[in-house]
């Protein structure tokens, strides 16, 4: 039986998506799959896998975000919450996008078996919902330091409903400048 190991859900946002992984357990305990990338060609992300890196958050909270890198090395990234409970958006930075500098928020969490899929062109974040996060991402071009860059979490053109009082945010993080009117997005093709 050739059964499909993820479950492909659609947002408001064009190709932004979230993905429910599939469970299989027995008495011995169970099975998921993280990423098939056959399967995972109907998000978008069709590109080899580049890096996979691992986060660690000790506090309920803290934010991380909001970060994407430039053309070339703009990434398609596939996230878990592996333990713990985040508030994960993705914002459309997307030049000439229908919901340009519109953000998406979905719950992830290890409960839940979920992922969210972030293309191209959009800025990524997180609040901790618990303490003792782990989060894994998958990421389609590896980490380029001169191409990376970000949006200020409490950018008020944004204005992201963090659900938590904020107890912990990098001074990177909070010293990405402030969108203005000015901002023309990203362009990706």
């Amino acid at each position: 039986m050739n059964q499909k190991k993820f479950i492909i859900h659609e947002t408001p946002i064009s190709e932004l998506f979230w993905i429910t992984r599939t469970l299989i357990e027995d008495n011995r305990g169970s099975f998921s799959r993280l990423f098939c990338s056959e399967e995972l060609k109907s998000v978008g992300f069709d590109l080899p896998i580049a890096q996979v890196n691992i986060t660690k958050t000790e506090k309920k909270g803290i934010i991380r975000g909001l970060h994407f890198q430039l053309p070339p090395y703009s990434e398609h990234k596939i996230i878990y919450c592996l333990k713990g409970e985040v508030f994960d958006i993705a914002l459309d930075l997307r030049r000439s996008s229908p919901t340009f500098l519109k953000y998406h928020s979905i719950i992830l969490s290890e409960s839940e078996n979920n992922a969210y899929s972030i293309p191209q062109g959009f800025a990524h974040g997180f609040q901790s919902l618990t303490d003792d996060v782990e989060m894994v991402y998958f990421h389609s071009h590896p980490y380029r330091k001169q191409f990376e860059t970000g949006v200020n979490p409490f950018d008020p053109m944004v204005n992201v409903k963090w659900p938590l009082p904020v107890t912990g945010i990098s001074e990177r993080d909070r010293s990405f400048l402030l969108l203005d009117n000015n901002y023309t997005g990203v362009k990706i093709k």
